[in-house]
């Protein structure tokens, strides 16, 4: 990691999907501590994709991936929905 302590860093990635549609090029985004972020942008965009690199669900074809050891990351899916009856406070 650098040494500005960042607890995640994402450097030169890029992640195409079967059939050669290229979703994410050459992306490099570092977060300090405590940072809360969103992603803007037109569908298939890149978006989820981004996210699912994130959280360590999809392997990106390039680029370097790392979270500090000990850090823990939090996703709220927009799919989240109250179930039982609660708010999307007691969701959350």
């Amino acid at each position: 990691m650098s040494s500005n302590q960042y607890v995640y860093v994402m450097q030169r990635l890029s992640k195409a999907w079967p059939g050669g549609k290229e979703v994410l090029k050459n992306i490099s985004l570092s977060f300090l501590p405590g940072a809360k972020i969103g992603v803007l942008g037109l569908n298939g965009a890149g978006k989820s994709t981004l996210f699912s690199i994130i959280l360590g669900e999809t392997t990106p074809d390039s680029g370097v991936v790392a979270l500090e050891r000990g850090a823990k990351i939090g996703f709220l899916p927009q799919e989240s929905a109250p179930t039982g009856g609660e708010s999307v406070i007691e969701l959350v």
